[in-house]
């Protein structure tokens, strides 16, 4: 995935929507584990820095296949994965210096050079280049956040839901509700009276 490339969720059924935690997975516990992923990259630390079990933390991921936690599961591994190759890169381009000893002291440094790695690195540019990719639907969630933005995507796990159709759910109902504050109305019935009001203009015009 690219650096400027974005989420796109991955479609499922009610049937197999996530329902509430039972498994001990709470929030917080979720963006303890991810927070610790993101500097240790290793699972297991993870999982015993949130009180949990390694097996139960990839259990939890296959759960939630594609929702918040899942994504920021792989920005929290990205994380590390950008600073290797950009170690790397460093390496390849400016050499590590050598040091060099006559009697026990240093008179002198040069920089080696590997060229296996500078071939590697050649042989996986096309990994480095962002891909152009289509516009995500802004009404998408997860069109929000990019394989970069593990923090945003941590905090977004913490403070929940735990699924994309959750958080449009939600958005939908609050934004019902200030219409109906607005309007005075039913939300419902505000749509059928403008279906009503579009067949009156339909018969006048005719």
């Amino acid at each position: 995935m690219s650096k400027h490339e974005t989420f796109s969720v991955i479609p499922h059924n009610s049937s197999t929507a996530p329902g509430p935690r039972h498994d001990g997975w709470t929030p917080a516990r979720q963006a303890t584990f991810l927070r610790e992923l993101a500097s240790s990259h290793s699972v297991a630390e993870a999982a015993r820095a949130a009180g949990m079990s390694r097996q139960s933390a990839y259990a939890l991921r296959a759960r939630l296949r594609g929702e918040p936690f899942d994504l920021a599961w792989y920005a929290a591994l990205r994380c590390r994965i950008d600073m290797l190759a950009e170690a790397a890169v460093d390496r390849a381009l400016n050499g590590v210096k050598v040091p060099h000893f006559y009697k026990g002291e240093v008179v002198g440094t040069s920089r080696k050079f590997d060229e296996r790695l500078t071939v590697a690195l050649l042989a996986m540019r096309d990994s480095f280049r962002a891909p152009r990719a289509s516009v995500p639907a802004m009404s998408d969630p997860a069109a929000q956040y990019g394989a970069h933005d593990f923090r945003r995507l941590a905090e977004r796990v913490e403070r929940g839901p735990a699924t994309w159709d959750e958080e449009r759910e939600e958005a939908y109902a609050q934004l019902r509700s200030e219409y109906d504050d607005y309007a005075g109305g039913d939300w419902e019935e505000a749509d059928e009276e403008e279906v009503v009001a579009d067949e009156e203009d339909e018969v006048t015009e005719g």
